[in-house]
């Protein structure tokens, strides 16, 4: 196995180009773990830790500009204003040595539909773009369309992530998990919920219940359709059980969980149901309050 250290990014993309098998590492906290398994065997490792600017993130207007390898323990301590949801998602994340080694970058990469920052990233909007480097360029690839399969992204082989490009949050955010325990676990499943006031949107993200993170299109419609047509964001009155418990239908409605070693597919669309419910109520109280208080 050949090991490549690169000392700067053009370094970086160049060795990728070189080998475009190489499997990249900054954190290691999926790639150890796979390789120490026998999981991943790769012909070479890119590592990418002397390149410094990976861990910056800048906010430019209303968009976090976040390093592919800024570990959860900063996004947590510093960006828990401009991004609550994914400080939440954070949070869950293993470990407090994990936490300070783990990056979205990383979560990205492995394309897990069990990454804790995949339904954080889904429900920041839709203008959520991961930036992919290589020689040739740079391709800015829509949240949406990053994920194509169980453990397969978009990138193209010569391609690194640079960074994330998120809007900052302009409404309250949420994000709930459920594991089969408190901590240091993979999601039997995760609900990631943003209320996006400026443009009258709401968003979500599903982890650990379909064969990639996704979004629940119909409850996001649903719910989207209810806020204006009822003058909700205007009034910030409450929503209604009605309102509740059909949103969490759709939510469930839109998972394809299976059933495994964490727990089985009913259960996941049991608990998505629940995690709905609770985080949009979470999100919906925090926002009336602002609206009452702005009166």
């Amino acid at each position: 196995m050949e090991f490549l250290r690169p000392a700067t990014w053009d370094e970086a993309l160049a060795a990728k180009a070189e080998h475009p098998t190489a499997l990249p590492i900054s954190g290691g906290t999926d790639v150890m773990v796979e390789m120490n398994f026998d999981v991943h065997r790769p012909s070479a490792i890119l590592d990418l830790n002397r390149i410094t600017e990976l861990t910056e993130w800048t906010v430019d207007g209303e968009v976090v500009r976040l390093g592919a390898a800024v570990p959860y323990a900063r996004i947590i301590e510093e960006l828990s204003g401009p991004l609550p949801g994914l400080a939440l998602a954070a949070h869950t994340v293993g470990s407090p040595q994990i936490r300070n080694r783990g990056s979205v970058g990383g979560n990205l990469g492995a394309a897990s539909p069990a990454g804790d920052s995949h339904p954080a990233l889904l429900a920041a909007g839709r203008d959520v773009y991961v930036e992919a480097h290589s020689v040739r360029g740079v391709r800015l690839v829509p949240i949406d369309e990053f994920y194509v399969g169980v453990k397969r992204h978009s990138l193209e082989p010569d391609e690194l992530i640079r960074a994330v490009r998120i809007p900052v949050a302009d409404g309250p955010q949420q994000f709930s998990k459920i594991g089969t325990r408190n901590a240091m676990v993979i999601a039997v499943c995760a609900f990631g919920f943003a209320l996006h006031p400026k443009d009258g949107t709401v968003g979500t993200g599903i982890g650990s219940a379909a064969p990639t993170p996704r979004r629940a299109v119909e409850a996001e419609e649903y719910l989207r359709g209810v806020l204006a047509e009822r003058g909700l964001w205007e009034s910030g009155e409450l929503l209604g059980s009605e309102v509740v418990r059909r949103f969490g239908e759709l939510v469930q409605a839109a998972a394809s969980p299976i059933d495994d070693v964490r727990g089985t597919a009913d259960y996941r669309r049991h608990a998505l149901a629940v995690m709905a419910r609770r985080t949009l109520t979470w999100c919906w109280n925090d926002y009336s309050k602002q609206i009452r208080s702005a009166a």
